[in-house]
């Protein structure tokens, strides 16, 4: 679940809470409706399997937009939770002082977005409530 207002995003297993986790979130805010719009999309949204990427790397896909988006007109594609930019993972945590994503939702170090990853992989079917 993302708190997009507190810049959170909480790991819930079984109905607890298993980790807090701060996030960055897309330059414009929130409320995706359009591809390009630099925000993120609110809603619950089902979650892809993990993949390495070159450029912040591992992402984890959101299906955005959902089959009723698409129908509302909403565009979009490669939306995601991912680790930092190879080029500014040397700042840890500072990475995420400012919303610096195209929409996505941006974890402050690889070791986190390694964790969220795992835990994706042995949740099939797990989803993302970004609110």
């Amino acid at each position: 679940m993302v708190d997009a207002t507190r810049r959170v995003m909480t790991v819930c297993e079984d109905g607890r809470s298993r980790e807090v986790l701060s996030v960055r979130l897309g330059r414009e805010g929130i409320d995706k409706t359009r591809e390009g719009d630099q925000r993120t999309p609110t809603g619950r949204y089902p979650l892809g399997a993990p993949v390495a990427s070159r450029d912040f790397g591992t992402f984890v896909p959101i299906r955005y937009p959902t089959v009723a988006q698409v129908r509302a007109g909403y565009t979009g594609s490669a939306v995601g939770v991912h680790g930092p930019a190879r080029r500014v993972r040397w700042l840890g945590r500072l990475v995420n002082v400012f919303d610096t994503t195209d929409g996505c939702v941006g974890l402050a170090t690889d070791e986190e977005t390694t964790a969220v990853a795992t835990w994706v992989r042995l949740h099939p079917g797990a989803t993302i409530v970004i609110r």
